[in-house]
């Protein structure tokens, strides 16, 4: 059953994970610095849908740019922009230098690059333009960033001004000051200042576009952005770069921003190649959000309205990745800004009356399915974070709780699918070739049945367990009864989760192919094999579903094993987010990450060790193939940081981790509170990866759990590693049901 109270028992293990800005962070114990470990073009090819991007910015920060690429296979630039407003959100104002003469085909044209003369880094970035014989450069402040060209000499030297945001670019130019104003998603104002360090003249063309051309050869554009202002612009500009900082300084001052979250974990041992794809995970968790605080203002994209604040205002957030891992990384290193987040999002309720789903610069963009942003604040509460209003939060959480629709990617008032689940305890589904009957529907996203039953009845858990810290104990009772709604679509006889029609009939389907278009009717990017594992919050329960621990471990066994039932692109033509597949588990997408780890839960840890290790070897190799599916801005590349540590949230909302196996010898984390953790794992190696025995502070560890106010008063665990397992070590508190 779901508890209306938590009990850990003590215990300890492995480390922490990244995230953040620099706000509020002690000072790392630095004895080596681990930058050169990141490689941004890891992952920059995907398997089937979205790559990373080569994102250089400084962390946490608005101002970001990749090149505009297919991905990294692609030898031709299409762009530069002068700033990724979002992530996977589009681009504002561009640039693309041309050499010679500019034809009318020039802003079509595309600008071909040596991938061996590309420099990427976190903090700069610099190609050089084959056919053109150009030299690009950045360096990115935090609202401002420099781009440099070297042109050829005698040759005419352009800049060709574009736009990503259908021609309502308004370019200005006076003198070797250019101005720009652009229009973001229908509304949202971007507004640019900067000034050239040559004169040059401009030719206004049509939508929104113009072409500068120069007598120089060397060329650098100094400029800042605003969501603001004109005036605002020109500020952030005088702030940053109106020193005169040359682009040396200002990559120096980059490098060190990145210096204090990279290093904020040292490590000893592993490979290489491990080193490499453990670092870029880790810098691939400062993408977002971002700050878009401008001297003690910011603009909402929430109620369209230019606000005073005396903290930061955060933006570009996509809960249903973000909740699992990436959001519990940050409150272990950097607790301050996690709440500064949290009270972004209590602002944008607030501002719009809705707690928002994928939170980003013009408002909510409504996507996947659930209201995972309560888990957050659960989690955050429970783990002593407590500077947002928890009040205030829980008023949002509860009314979208009892007042939002939960049909996927929409979020505003309720429908009758909504009111039928208040009334059955589940969502219910059409037969299979049913038509849709509800207008509310979203015509591509469907129903997504099963999943948003298991989803909603996670949010409704965490939703309770803010009303008992509130001491709202009718409204905690009453939302405990609702994350029991699970169980309602349990089916014995497949052993997982199954829709239900609205008489509460089962539909007969195929849990590992039906559903339509990533299995959406039911289920949503993955199919029933994943979604078999999606009650987090109440682990206990679901085993006892399935019949005891060792069912439960024999499910899980299966779910590696079993067989994709067709053809691989059969397979994936119709589920192509489940990338990463070992049998039906699927590496590549985000429900799946706790899996590996619930045999913890069954009595037998060793499993967990044994899947962890090869999840990590086989899918996330220092190359740029190296992640197995959409990473999202940190949501995946967190998940890899946490196992590589040798530790997972499970259950985001509980302070409580659970141990895998590390990848180093040596991990030490310096925590904000002045307090070191460190993990030592004796003999380890690729073959040694099981746990024989353990330690915590030098007293015994039987459980493969810790707490997190372990982790907060620091310490030291001792793991020893063999090439064989020991079935014994940690079986007694998972097996006692330590975890309820």
């Amino acid at each position: 059953m779901v508890r209306t109270s938590l009990k850990w028992m003590s215990m300890a293990v492995l480390l922490y994970c990244p995230v953040s800005d620099s706000i509020a962070q002690a000072k790392p114990a630095q004895t080596q610095s681990f930058l050169s470990y990141v490689d941004p073009r890891i992952g920059n090819v995907g398997q089937l849908l979205e790559p990373t991007r080569p994102t250089v910015q400084l962390p946490n920060q608005v101002m970001r740019m990749y090149p505009v690429r297919a991905n990294y296979i692609d030898d031709q630039i299409t762009s530069f922009p002068l700033l990724v407003v979002s992530h996977r959100q589009g681009e504002a104002f561009s640039f693309k230098p041309i050499s010679g003469e500019v034809t009318p085909a020039g802003f079509q044209q595309r600008l071909t690059y040596d991938h061996d003369l590309e420099v990427l880094r976190p903090w700069k970035y610099e190609t050089y333009l084959v056919d053109d014989d150009i030299t690009v450069g950045f360096t990115p402040g935090e609202k401002s960033g420099i781009y440099t060209f070297t042109f050829p000499k005698n040759k005419p030297q352009h800049l060709l001004l574009g736009d990503y945001n259908g021609g309502n670019n308004e370019w200005q130019l006076n003198g070797n000051e250019l101005t720009g104003v652009t229009t973001y998603h229908g509304y949202v104002k971007i507004f640019l200042y900067g000034v050239f360090n040559n004169k040059p003249t401009i030719q206004p063309k049509e939508k929104g576009k113009a072409v500068l051309t120069f007598t120089a050869s060397d060329i650098a554009y100094r400029y800042a952005v605003s969501f603001i202002s004109a005036e605002q612009a020109k500020k952030n500009y005088t702030k940053e770069l109106g020193s005169g900082i040359t682009v040396d300084a200002l990559a120096k001052k980059g490098e060190a921003a990145w210096g204090k979250v990279i290093n904020q974990i040292q490590v000893k041992g592993a490979t290489e190649a491990q080193k490499r794809s453990f670092y870029t995970a880790l810098y691939r968790c400062y993408e977002r959000m971002v700050d878009i605080t401008e001297d003690g203002q910011y603009y909402s994209g929430y109620d369209r309205k230019i606000h005073q604040t005396n903290r930061p205002f955060y933006v570009d957030d996509w809960s249903w990745d973000t909740y699992l891992a990436h959001h519990p990384l940050r409150t272990i290193l950097n607790p301050t800004q996690e709440e500064d987040m949290l009270d972004s999002y209590v602002n944008m309720y607030e501002q719009s009356g809705w707690m928002p789903t994928f939170p980003v610069i013009y408002g909510d963009h409504a996507c996947m399915n659930g209201f995972h942003s309560t888990i957050s604040f659960l989690d955050a509460h429970n783990k002593g974070l407590k500077r947002f209003d928890l009040e205030k939060a829980y008023e949002g959480a509860k009314k979208n709780a009892d007042e939002a629709t939960m049909l996927p990617w929409k979020n505003g008032p309720k429908g009758p699918l909504d009111d039928f689940y208040y009334k059955n305890g589940y969502f219910p589904s059409l037969a299979k070739g049913e038509e849709e009957t509800d207008k509310m529907v979203h015509g591509w996203e469907k129903r997504q049945a099963v999943a948003v039953t298991l989803g909603a009845s996670y949010d409704d858990w965490a939703t309770g367990q803010l009303a008992l810290a509130l001491g709202k104990k009718e409204d905690a009772d009453r939302f405990a009864k609702r994350a029991l709604n699970y169980k309602n679509l349990y089916d014995p006889k497949f052993k997982m989760f199954m829709p239900k029609d609205a008489k509460g009939n089962w539909v007969d389907i195929d849990p590992k192919f039906d559903g339509g278009m990533g299995a959406r009717d039911y289920y949503d990017e993955n199919n029933g094999y994943t979604y078999q594992w999606q009650v987090q919050h109440d682990i206990p329960g679901l085993r006892l579903l399935m019949g005891g621990s060792k069912p439960m471990e024999e499910n899980l066994d299966q779910l590696f094993r079993e067989g994709l039932g067709r053809s691989k692109y059969e397979f994936w033509a119709k589920l192509p987010d489940a990338t990463g597949n070992v049998g039906q588990f699927s590496m590549g997408n985000e429900p799946s990450f706790h899996i590996p780890y619930l045999y913890n839960f069954t009595g037998s840890p060793w499993k967990t060790q044994k899947r962890i290790r090869f999840l990590l070897d086989v899918w996330y190799k220092d190359n740029i193939f190296g992640i197995p599916g959409d990473e999202d801005g940190g949501g995946m590349t967190a998940f890899v940081v946490f196992s590589s540590l040798g530790f997972y949230p499970v259950t985001p909302g509980k302070p409580v981790y659970t141990i895998g196996s590390p990848l180093f010898e040596e991990s030490k984390i310096s925590l904000p509170n002045g307090k070191q953790f460190k993990v030592t794992a004796k003999n380890c190696s690729t073959i040694n990866k099981y746990i024989q025995r353990a330690r915590f502070n030098g007293q015994p560890l039987q459980s493969p759990f810790f707490t997190h106010q372990q982790l907060l008063n620091g310490g030291v665990l001792e793991l020893e590693m063999g090439p064989k397992p020991n079935k014994e070590w940690g079986t007694t508190a998972a097996m006692a049901g330590m975890y309820d």
